[in-house]
């Protein structure tokens, strides 16, 4: 008999501390969580919610993501603090610049998943983590972008343009009862990418508290098909 996946379970990995060094000069400090035994299926570069109200590494999806993925569904997971960010492992130099320095962190992120050859990479961004993924991510590197409670608070339309033209997916998975931006608004807001998906989260908030097993199901589903969901609640490795 397995034992229950619970909110803090955290699942066999192989767990490393990085450093992503950025063109600026600047450390950022991050974790990358890889499968015991296989190579990842795929590759989740996450990007944070808002620093300057709590955002970091270790917000809860970002952190379930690290525990449960890697043995779940054998996806690797890179999550880091943006410049001026601080969690439980440790403080990134520099200073938060309202998503325009951030660009790059993005690019730092994404230079360490090429160097280190993990496999097709998406962006996972939640939040302010959103802005981020669209105005910086449209890399021919990144396989797709998965937006969590998308605010377009920092991005503009024309940050849309690049995503539009790539042709790859992008998913926006949309809390009912979001702050910012409710599932009616993004629809017409993410028109402007014809293949961008809205997926509606009937009840949820912008935290998605009490969401993150079908928040992490919907990310599986795109990034990894072939591995079954919901994802397991137990687990007897």
């Amino acid at each position: 008999m397995g034992i229950e996946i619970r909110a803090n379970t955290v699942l066999p990995a192989r767990r490393e501390p990085i450093v992503l060094h950025t063109a600026d000069g600047v450390d950022l400090i991050g974790e990358l969580a890889l499968p015991m035994e296989r190579r990842p299926r795929a590759t989740l570069i996450w990007l944070h919610p808002l620093p300057t109200h709590g955002g970091m590494m270790d917000s809860h999806l970002l952190r379930k993501s690290a525990q449960r993925l890697p043995a779940l569904a054998d996806l690797a997971v890179l999550r880091f603090n943006t410049r001026g960010t601080a969690s439980g492992a440790g403080r990134s130099g520099g200073a938060f610049d309202g998503g325009d320095a951030e660009r790059f962190d993005v690019a730092a992120a994404l230079e360490y998943v090429e160097f280190h050859d993990l496999p097709n990479p998406w962006l996972v961004g939640w939040s302010f983590g959103t802005d981020l993924a669209l105005m910086h991510g449209c890399d021919p590197l990144v396989r797709g972008a998965i937006l969590i409670s998308p605010p377009l608070r920092y991005s503009s339309p024309e940050h849309l343009v690049p995503w539009a033209e790539s042709g790859r997916p992008v998913v926006c998975l949309v809390p009912e009862f979001d702050d910012n931006l409710r599932p009616d608004e993004a629809r017409q807001r993410f028109a402007a990418i014809p293949q961008a998906e809205v997926v509606a989260f009937p009840g949820a908030k912008h935290l998605f508290v009490g969401y993150a097993e079908e928040v992490l199901d919907a990310i599986v589903a795109r990034v990894a098909s072939d591995v079954p969901t919901p994802l397991p609640t137990t687990w007897d490795g």
